[in-house]
């Protein structure tokens, strides 16, 4: 990872300070405010070694024995970690894929997630190592899918592609995960909108041109 990983957006959640009890039934807030803790925490530091049980105690506020009663040990909590940022993706996904023209929804979608990506850089890194083992808490799947509906939908809306929905919406998520893997790992003066402008292109590549048809 070169220096381009201290491009993250910062939280809206203070580290210092202390916090207000939750009231009784409110442990799901709670559990929030841990991920929460958690998720600054490793964006600041850059990997999930440097996240310890009480050093996100510290940053929620709270005493390391409240992080116990929602998980068992750090891996539990880092695979909390995981479940959230999957979630957090798949919702920008699904919301930036709503646009009524269906090639623009496309496009915003991929652009959904080369921001997390980009912005993200060690959640991202921590979401494709781990989600493996929690099969399908944190699953892909469902992610792509939404992308081959909007191929689907272009398809049947004047935008005709030159392979199956499927086939375009891998072609174009792992070529866009690549640029971003080369974004993360490359000295180049790269920057989002170089990225953005990659994924654009890719996308235009899946369709038929007009001399084509």
């Amino acid at each position: 990872m070169n220096g381009k990983a201290a491009r993250t957006p910062q939280s809206d959640m203070s580290v210092s300070g202390g916090r207000t009890r939750n009231p009784r039934g409110q442990g799901d807030r709670l559990r929030g405010e841990i991920l929460a803790a958690a998720s600054r925490l490793l964006s600041e530091l850059g990997g999930e070694q440097a996240v310890t049980i009480r050093g996100v105690a510290r940053a929620a506020g709270i005493a390391p024995a409240s992080i116990y009663e929602h998980f068992a040990d750090k891996s539990a909590l880092i695979d909390g970690l995981v479940v959230h940022d999957h979630d957090r993706l798949a919702d920008a996904l699904g919301e930036a894929g709503s646009a009524h023209d269906a090639r623009q929804a496309l496009t915003d979608q991929m652009h959904a997630y080369c921001r997390f990506a980009v912005e993200n850089p060690s959640h991202y890194r921590l979401l494709l190592t781990r989600r493996k083992a929690l099969r399908d808490s944190a699953s892909l799947t469902p992610i792509l899918a939404s992308v081959s509906e909007n191929f689907e939908r272009c398809a049947k809306n004047g935008y005709p592609l030159r392979m199956s929905p499927d086939r375009a919406a891998q072609m174009v998520f792992v070529g866009t995960h690549g640029r971003v893997a080369l974004f993360h790992t490359s000295d180049s003066e790269d920057d989002l909108a170089t990225v953005l402008a990659f994924a654009d292109e890719l996308i235009g590549l899946m369709f038929l041109s007009g001399a084509d048809q």
